[in-house]
């Protein structure tokens, strides 16, 4: 019986094909000017081929994982555990100083959610390197770059046959049908496991972002949204480690909100604490924030997949979301990051219903 999801690809030559390329610079990220906002970037609705060649495959993200590690000194990279299928989960660890605040990043719990997953390997590509080196003076950074790589592979136990995808599908579940995004407190699934046994409890973490998509239509304020954030809404959630969660949105927002290629609004979410957002600040007392880009590289409805012309604007955002966070972090500006914007910010709908 087919699950109803909760409302969620960029390979070498594609960065080239999307007409979007990034500059690690001495004064910080140089982007190519954007043509549109990505809220305002086309959906599918059926009228284009999502073609899941142009996104890394989990050989391709392992073998450019590893390349980068003998590339950057900085750089190591742990083998946390195996999927369901037996797949190895990388951790990319720039561990420089036990003393300094350790940010996690986590994508793909959802395999369908690539383009995180993308933007985070352009991120890990200059982190170490050359001047961008120096921001890791201060801040330790950890990065799951796919949790989920036998969804994201496609190489599953039930059927992909109605996906929308040419080439390779790519589904939310894990091998075993689970979500593992709602595998937080009872921990069954092997990819959480590891999440858990061997990145949350093995390293002392600070803050952490973890990285999704939602469906192609959500908008706040009667435009369509490049993503949405939130904090943690467990009541649970102690209330230091809430407000460094909302300073932690404060500084993606301040960063992405007036770009005028990005457009942000307050995700809708529960309180149950099996999703990471909610469950990892409680257990942990880590400080956490979710974003959920717009659009998906696969699913079975139209409606949750995002034209491709949108997806390098997407890997900006992550990539732009992960840097100045990361600097956010090391100079100790968000300390002081403004939080009253959550005042105001208002809870993304779907167009037409705004």
């Amino acid at each position: 019986m087919r699950k109803h999801p909760d409302g969620k690809t960029i390979s070498r030559r594609s960065l080239g094909i999307l007409g979007f390329t990034t500059v690690f610079a001495a004064g910080g990220l140089a982007t190519a000017p954007a043509a549109f906002g990505v809220g305002e970037g086309p959906g599918y609705g059926g009228n284009e081929t999502i073609n899941s060649s142009i996104l890394h495959t989990y050989d391709e993200l392992v073998a450019e994982l590893k390349k980068q590690a003998t590339r950057q000194q900085s750089l190591e990279l742990e083998v946390i555990g195996q999927s369901v299928k037996g797949r190895d989960l990388y951790l990319a660890k720039y561990l420089t100083n036990p003393a300094n605040p350790t940010i996690l990043f986590l994508t793909q719990q959802h395999g369908n959610e690539q383009l995180t997953t993308e933007g985070a390997l352009e991120f890990i590509k200059h982190l170490g390197t050359g001047k961008n080196s120096a921001v890791l003076e201060g801040v330790n950074v950890l990065i799951v770059p796919m949790l989920n790589p036998d969804g994201a592979m496609g190489d599953v136990n039930f059927s992909l046959d109605d996906y929308i995808a040419t080439g390779r599908h790519l589904t939310r579940y894990n091998a075993n049908e689970v979500d593992l995004n709602r595998d937080h407190v009872v921990k069954i699934q092997p990819e959480t496991q590891a999440l858990h046994t061997n990145v949350m409890r093995k390293y002392k973490i600070d803050y952490m972002i973890d990285l999704h998509h939602q469906g192609a239509t959500a908008a706040r304020d009667g435009e369509l949204v490049s993503g949405s954030i939130l904090y943690p809404t467990t009541p649970n959630v102690d209330a230091t480690v809430l407000e460094g969660s909302k300073r932690l949105g404060a500084v993606v927002f301040h960063a992405i909100d007036p770009t005028g290629w990005g457009h942000l609004g307050r995700y809708v979410g529960g309180t149950a604490e099996t999703i990471s957002r909610n469950g990892i600040a409680v257990e942990y007392g880590i400080s956490t924030l979710l974003f959920e880009m717009r659009g998906m590289s696969d699913h079975f409805y139209d409606s949750y997949v995002l034209g491709q012309k949108s997806n390098g604007y997407l890997i900006k955002q992550t990539v732009v979301t992960l840097t100045e966070t990361t600097r956010a972090i090391a100079d100790g500006s968000i300390d002081t990051a403004d939080t009253s914007f959550w005042e105001t910010l208002a809870e993304q709908g779907s167009r037409g219903e705004e």
